[in-house]
């Protein structure tokens, strides 16, 4: 086994990971030494090529489809240099002040999470899209929520230079969106982190990780040499996903047992809705996310958002075989979309855990809370694909595929609890939280307010495993306003911490 020694290691290269070594990269001109470990490659620009099965294989663990144990619902997250900053569409929403309350973890305050958000906006050029970007999947949404009273508001987004390729979920192939791939990795390289792909940690041990690099034929080389490796550190710092993090401490050899470990999982568990136009519009070409609806968030829990997905993720939302299923995807260009987001509540039975061979394991029940959001949230992302004009739509959870316009009076009839059978519609989550939760002590939590793991001085914790429970927006600013707290935490203390 080869031997390495650093002051600081950074499992995982996302939005916790990126950030997190970016803030710490100005420790290596005092001489400390960082790496960040990452078990993805770094692609090269040219390979983010949009082609949709190809990228899916390439740029998501498991290609996007780690199915739950109950296989109910598949989990989508990204691996490589980025993370799942590669894959997201770079939708960038502060967390609600309601849900910081919520959280209630000691020290921690809504003043600090936004503040430290707003630096993040600004670095990585978040704003509101311009109107002339806005394509009509996009727009038919506004539309249909105007005629229903209903707010759309816009998404503010982190791209530059933004083509419109609607590849965002593929990795953009023009480089627009401002992910940690593009931004703060790049930066803490410069700074003097070194950041090693293609290796896997594998456990944590006293103030070490036991990891392998094995050359994946994808992206740029690994600069360690292929093998398995003791890493010495005086700082280990886990941000490798709620999934992945959550797994990664259980089958390492922690000195103290946490029984909130991989437990209290949250994934803003969503369905896909699908309209049919009786003319072609814009979809797929055009920024593929720009809407969203939160007017049911604090009544109903869940959001409306715009999405716009490529032909195999489309059929594979579209519940139902045959005929009506060919007849939804013959023509592409009449097809509008919504997303569901189900805002489910952390409970532990929802949790993390890791099979004989070490590897992840999602068990995931739905609660009533969540299958009422559901039902819910279809009907009013129906009546609003009919206000903006579709001719049908297809409800995952209804007692017929297809709605037709004729009967739109009877929506909350077709669809109901009874026809939310689980395990015969598609559900998907890409939000995954929790699993290493902030709180009090170890018995109700993995890590206090500082990401630092209870008892465990030298380990942290700075990704959305962190989240004590869903943030109910996307999460990506939260995860990178509690990295940035993780990492200064760090700084503050580095002469403890990181003492011969």
């Amino acid at each position: 086994m080869i031997e390495k020694d650093y002051d600081i290691i950074i499992i995982g290269s996302g939005a916790g990971g990126g950030t997190v070594a970016r803030e710490l990269s100005a420790l290596c001109g005092e001489g400390k030494t960082i790496a960040v470990l990452e078990w993805g490659p770094k692609f090269r620009d040219e390979e983010f090529t949009g082609r949709e099965l190809q990228m899916a294989n390439k740029l998501y663990f498991e290609s996007g489809g780690l199915l739950t144990e109950g296989r109910e619902m598949t989990c989508a997250f990204g691996r490589g240099y980025g993370g799942s900053t590669m894959v997201y569409t770079g939708t960038s929403i502060e967390l609600p002040e309601h849900v910081a309350e919520r959280w209630a973890v000691p020290g921690l305050t809504y003043a600090d999470i936004i503040a430290r958000t707003q630096k993040y906006k600004q670095e990585n050029n978040v704003h509101i899209l311009d109107d002339n970007l806005i394509n009509e999947n996009n727009e038919l949404f506004r539309i249909g929520c105007d005629k229903l009273g209903l707010n759309a508001r816009k998404f503010p987004v982190n791209i530059k230079g933004c083509l419109g390729s609607g590849a965002c979920n593929m990795g953009c192939p023009n480089q627009a969106k401002q992910g940690t791939n593009r931004v703060q990795l790049p930066q803490a390289e410069q700074q003097g982190v070194e950041v090693v792909t293609h290796c896997r940690v594998e456990k944590i041990g006293e103030r070490c990780v036991e990891a392998e690099v094995k050359t994946l034929p994808l992206g740029e080389p690994p600069s360690w040499a292929p093998g398995r490796y003791l890493i010495r550190a005086k700082v280990v710092i886990v941000c490798g996903g709620a999934v992945n993090s959550s797994a990664l401490m259980q089958r390492s050899n922690l000195p103290v047992s946490f029984p909130a470990l991989g437990r209290f999982f949250t994934c803003h568990p969503a369905l896909t809705l699908v309209a049919q136009h009786d003319k072609p519009i814009t979809n797929f070409y055009g920024f593929p996310k720009t809407y969203y609806c939160d007017d049911f968030e604090k009544s109903e829990h869940y959001l409306l958002e715009t999405c716009m997905y490529f032909p195999f993720t489309t059929a594979k939302n579209i519940a139902s075989f045959g005929p009506e299923h060919s007849a939804f995807l013959a023509d592409f260009t009449r097809l509008q979309m919504i997303l569901v987001l189900a805002s489910d509540k952390a409970i532990p039975e929802n949790r993390i855990t890791v099979d004989d061979d070490g590897n992840p394991q999602v068990d995931y029940t739905f609660t009533d809370d969540v299958k009422k959001a559901f039902v819910s949230a279809q009907r009013v992302a129906a009546r609003i694909f009919f206000a903006a004009g579709a001719a049908r739509v297809h409800v995952p959870g209804a007692s017929i595929p297809v709605i037709e316009a004729s009967m739109q009076d009877k929506i909350d009839e077709l669809v109901t609890m009874r026809e939310l059978r689980m395990g015969k519609i598609p559900i998907s989550s890409a939000h995954m939280m929790g699993g290493c939760r902030m709180g009090r002590d170890s018995s109700d939590s993995v890590t206090n307010g500082w990401g630092q793991v209870h008892d465990i001085p030298w380990l942290f914790c700075a990704d959305s495993s962190l989240f004590p429970g869903s943030s109910e927006v996307n999460p990506y600013m939260t995860v990178m306003s509690l990295a940035d707290r993780v990492a200064e935490g760090i700084r503050d203390n580095a002469g403890t911490l990181l003492a011969a």
